[in-house]
């Protein structure tokens, strides 16, 4: 069984009277690589920043290795950050940013070397020790910074939005190398984010947050296709949400229509709210479904064709590889397994 390396015990946080966190549980395993993922102001960078002693909460608990450590300053704990400004020394070369904290720790000048050296192979950096840091991309500089918070050999690594700063291909080659390396350490990875495809494509767990409260925590894969509530459903990839009724277990009606579906545990009758994701619906001859629309609008994705499809006072969004053109009528098809329920809540 797994051991939870961290655990946030009913922790709270406020700020001159506004709440920054409202009472959050939350258990990080050993060698995971777990995403805090949510839109500014949610909370997610004030707990990634309790986790690492920069800030205090007002109250709860703030255990590693179920030791209470509120009061340990960062220096103490065995975590390292790297934030999104990576404040590297400028008048240091790489080898001297990597080996500060080594330096601080009085190790000797040959176990410096090793661990320096073993760092910058596992970057990707070797033979940049002597390279300035303002002679580097930013993909290097985020490399740098990465081995220095390393090579301390941290039990846990925190990392706020670490690539919001590369431009889109270099961030998604980094995301790829950030998951290698976290599997090769084998250590503890917090992950704070907006960007939703970095959190799908990285995490083992996903912390969906908003308004200092936990909605949902889940595999991406879980988060994606059983969202718990409208705001996860809408925040994680683009939805169709339309208000339903639960007919009875597996069987539902929306947008004027009676479908088959998956889900039960509902009362007969019960309002409910339903996920459709947009490339989980197939457009089909007219005949073909009882769902039918006009096609609004149609735009070229590269990978996709999106279209607006307009069925009654409901607007679909679809996504598919082949497209309708604008005018024309259409049927939506959906099958059972693309129709998610929720219940109606009042989201916090």
């Amino acid at each position: 069984m797994t051991q939870n390396i961290i655990n946030l015990v009913n922790v709270s946080k406020n700020y001159n009277g506004t709440e920054a966190l409202k009472s959050v549980n939350l258990y990080i395993r050993k060698n995971e690589f777990l995403t805090l993922l949510g839109p500014s102001g949610c909370g997610k960078t004030t707990t990634l920043r309790i986790i690492g002693g920069f800030e205090e909460p007002n109250s709860g608990e703030v255990l590693f290795n179920g030791v209470n450590i509120n009061s340990i300053p960062p220096f103490k704990r065995k975590v390292n950050t790297v934030f999104q400004k990576y404040a590297l020394f400028p008048h240091m070369d790489v080898f001297e940013n990597i080996a500060f904290g080594l330096k601080i720790k009085k190790m000797d000048k040959k176990t410096i070397q090793k661990k320096v050296r073993n760092i910058l192979n596992l970057v990707n950096l070797s033979g940049y020790e002597q390279r300035e840091i303002n002679s580097l991309s930013g993909g290097q500089q985020q490399r740098v910074a990465i081995a220095r918070a390393l090579v301390n050999e941290p039990e846990v690594l925190l990392l706020d939005e670490p690539l919001g700063a590369l431009d889109l291909k270099l961030r998604q080659e980094m995301q790829i190398e950030l998951k290698n390396m976290q599997k090769r350490l084998g250590i503890t990875f917090i992950y704070v984010t907006h960007d939703q495809e970095e959190a799908l494509s990285m995490s083992d767990t996903i912390v969906v947050m908003k308004n200092g409260s936990i909605q949902q925590i889940g595999t991406p894969i879980d988060i994606y296709n059983e969202p718990k509530n409208p705001f996860v459903a809408d925040f994680i990839g683009e939805s169709n949400i339309i208000s339903g009724v639960m007919i009875r277990d597996y069987f539902v009606k929306f947008a004027g229509c009676y479908f088959e579906c998956v889900d039960r545990g509902f009362t007969d009758n019960e309002p409910v709210d339903v996920v459709v994701r947009p490339e989980d619906i197939k457009v089909v001859s007219e005949e073909e479904s009882n769902l039918k629309g006009e096609v609004r609008a149609v735009t070229f994705k590269g990978v996709h064709y999106e279209m607006l499809v307009r069925n009654n006072s409901i607007r679909w969004k679809i996504q598919s590889t082949t497209m309708a053109p604008v005018g024309s009528r259409v049927g939506l098809l959906i099958l059972p397994d693309d129709i998610h329920i929720m219940k109606k809540v009042t989201v916090k």
